[in-house]
Formats: structure tokens, sequence, C-alpha cells
């Protein structure tokens, strides 16, 4: 039986793929991003590679890989594909799956499919990843009502960025949601100085419990 945690953003470029390489490292698990929208530089699969060091097997293959770097939809839209849920089926797999959105909730995946109702027909618990940065308290509320809304589990909110507590505890506190820890920006993003982040600032057993 599958087992998996969705990783999702309040916004494109917080942080998720940065994040989902830390935390598929740290749990021993398996990485999915469903759709990948740009192949220019290989897509997050390969960046998740790099910064996680999984082997190939645990890197599952993507179910649409597309050229353009934009909104899913438009990017099949594009290539002449059309996204199909139920080719978005969650893979079988023997070890914990990091699934990886593209940029926030309400993303598009076709012109009547959103990220968000696939989180919900997975039925898996969902990590919020947020800025530290302003704007961050209401981007990060408005996801958390996006998922409460379809009655997705939220495992907690990841924030990324330099400390800001007011910020980050007033999020948690407004939105009723476990603070899981920061990803401070690192100098060198290299696989050491990831894993080593990860560890000082996030307890892997609150992923796994």
């Amino acid at each position: 039986m599958t087992r998996g945690i969705v990783v999702t953003g309040t916004d494109t470029d917080v942080g998720k793929t940065v994040f989902a390489a830390a935390l598929v490292a740290a749990i021993g698990g398996s990485y999915w991003k469903p759709v990948q929208a740009g192949l220019d530089a290989g897509g997050d699969s390969a960046g998740v590679a790099a910064l996680s060091g999984l082997p190939a097997e645990r890197i599952l293959p993507e179910a649409y890989r597309l050229h353009t770097p934009c909104s899913p939809h438009r990017a099949a839209e594009i290539d002449g594909v059309t996204i199909d849920p139920a080719q978005l089926a969650l893979p079988a797999c023997d070890r914990p799956l990091v699934i990886e959105g593209a940029g926030g909730l309400l993303v598009p995946l076709a012109r009547d499919l959103v990220y968000a109702d696939m989180f919900a027909r997975w039925r898996l618990p969902v990590v919020l990843v947020a800025r530290t940065a302003l704007g961050t308290i209401n981007h990060s509320l408005l996801s958390i009502e996006a998922l409460r809304a379809r009655g997705i589990a939220i495992l907690g909110i990841a924030f990324v960025g330099d400390a800001n507590e007011d910020s980050e505890a007033t999020i948690a506190a407004i939105g009723d949601v476990r603070r899981l820890g920061r990803l401070p920006i690192l100098p060198a993003l290299t696989r050491p100085a990831l894993a080593g982040a990860f560890a000082a600032n996030f307890r892997p057993a609150d992923f796994t419990a």
C-alpha cells in the first residue's frame, strides 16, 4: 500500500523542491513529481536526485513531461496533451512517497482541474511550504483554507527563509496548524549542507508518525 506525503506551496519558487529533496532523504522515501512543466534544466526530479542522493529507482517517472515552463494546463495545451486525472493515480511504492505539486494549490492541471482536487482524491496528508518574507501570512492562511475546504489533512507548515518569529507563530495560531520547522537559506546549496540544515531544524518523526 502506498503511504505518502504531498508537498505543496503557497506560491511558485517558495522552496518546495529543495524542501522535498531534504524530506525524502531524511525519511528514506521515494519521490514523485506527477507533472513536470519545463524541461530545460532537466526538471525537478533531476534537482531532487542531485540534492537528495536518491538512487534512480527511487525517483519515480513523471506521468506527464511538458516542455513549456508555465502552468501545467497551458503547457499541456501547447504540447497538444490533455492531462487525464486517471493517469495521476498514485503509483505503487514500497517506501514513503513524497509527492511534489507545482506552484500553489489552485494551479490548474486542466481547465476544470486544479492540484488541490488531486490532493483530495489521493487522501494523503499535505505539508504546506511557505516563505517567511512579507506576504506570507495572507498566502499561507488562504492556502490553509483551500485545503480545509476540500477536506485535505494538513500535516503541518514548513517555512523557508530567514527567521520571522511573529509571522510564523501568527500563521500557526490563526491557521491552527503545526509548525514543523524552518529551512534557512543556505550560502551554498549542496547535498551535505541541505541534509545538515534539515536535521537541525526538523524532526523526521513528525513526518512518519
